[in-house]
């Protein structure tokens, strides 16, 4: 029997995950700076632990981390959203017999920062929307010509986003940030599994119902030959290994540009049999083939229903009504109730965050991974 330490738990993406490598047999932990999470509330988990925040001390966090390795005799360690940039400093750290589900920190900065990525897409020989940082003349320039998007670099869950009509002001921002032709076109999510270059499998989805800028009901659709030539050919040129997740625009001519990279697991690991999850996480050799779930509309049920009560009014209401009576819900299991029963209790920290700060679970449920938090310790109340 196999040990995977899971280092987040309060995402559906981690419960998915956990649930998966229950199902094949290992014995599943989590580490978690919230003393309460969704994950942790499952079956499927054999054990939680508390560590600190790397926005408070990341060094004393990387340390907690090894430290359950070695207590606990941990075989793989799994990175699930955000936190992955931290936990990538890992490497070289372990013990002899853990592997690190990672790439190299330099690897994961390259795609990681928004703009450095647009330098990858070139170098790989694929389609980005002209992008500059936000300061320089050109920045100014492209903003005169054209609609552009206003980002922080390293931002996640749609934080910050900012669209500016084509001649209006720049917005000042005291973090990093670039600025990035807006392409109009269909907007499509990927999540894949990589091995050493090569794609294992790529889950192609979209938006159903959208909290800000972010799905929270999500449609699986058939992946055309363009969307899997241009992330084969981003994954192959970067030799990525492990999940790696884009979000792309498919313009009305049918080219696809890439507007970011994830390199972690994003919404789309729903879709895939967890069979299959579960056997790319344990098994290094593991070549497929990989199935999908049956189900083509997922949701996470609690903020769907919040998006589709807000929407009582308008014309999205009987569509957002829809998905919520016939999507799958991510987070429920018959087998498994309770990360959906006790969910308004093990989310409650995020829930008062984001009330607080009048922003969307999302937007604020990673600020305790952020390099740089305003918030600090207070985002652990």
């Amino acid at each position: 029997m196999k040990t995977v330490l899971l280092t987040l738990g309060r995402l559906p993406k981690a419960l998915e995950l956990a649930r998966a490598l229950h199902g094949a047999g290992a014995r599943v932990l989590v580490a978690d700076p919230f003393a309460r999470h969704l994950t942790g509330s499952s079956r499927a988990v054999e054990r939680s632990f508390v560590v600190t925040a790397p926005a408070v001390d990341p060094g004393r966090y990387l340390d907690e981390l090894r430290g359950i390795v070695v207590r606990q005799g941990v075989d793989i360690v799994q990175p699930i959203s955000e936190e992955i940039m931290h936990v990538a400093d890992l490497r070289g750290t372990l013990p002899s017999r853990c592997s690190l589900r990672a790439m190299p920190p330099a690897a994961l900065l390259a795609v990681h920062d928004k703009g450095r990525f647009v330098e990858v897409c070139t170098a790989a020989g694929v389609r980005a929307p002209q992008t500059h940082r936000l300061g320089e003349h050109e920045a100014q320039a492209l903003v005169a010509a054209r609609d552009v998007v206003v980002k922080p670099v390293a931002s996640c869950s749609g934080r910050g986003v900012e669209f500016v009509a084509r001649g209006a002001a720049l917005p000042q921002r005291a973090e990093a940030c670039v600025v990035q032709q807006r392409i109009d076109g269909q907007l499509l999510s990927t999540f894949s599994i990589a091995r050493a270059g090569e794609l294992l499998q790529t889950v192609v989805y979209r938006g159903a119902v959208m909290q800000g800028t972010v799905a929270v009901c999500f449609e699986r659709i058939d992946a055309s030959p363009a969307v899997l030539d241009w992330v084969g050919q981003f994954v192959g040129h970067t030799r990525f290994d492990g999940f790696v997740s884009f979000d792309l625009i498919v313009d009305q001519s049918g080219v696809v540009f890439g507007i970011e990279c994830n390199p972690r697991a994003t919404s789309g690991i729903h879709f895939v049999a967890p069979q299959d999850l579960a056997q790319a996480v344990l098994e290094p050799s593991f070549s497929g083939p990989m199935q999908f779930r049956p189900e083509r509309l997922q949701q996470q049920f609690y903020p769907c229903l919040t998006e589709t009560q807000k929407s009582m009014f308008s014309r999205s209401f009987m569509r957002n009504f829809r998905c919520l009576r016939t999507a799958r819900d991510v987070t429920w299991d018959r087998r498994d109730p309770w990360p959906f029963i006790a969910m308004p209790y093990t989310a409650w920290n995020i829930i008062a965050l984001a009330s607080r700060r009048r922003a969307t679970f999302g937007e604020v449920a990673m600020l305790d991974f952020e390099r740089v938090a305003s918030d600090r310790g207070r985002v652990l109340e």
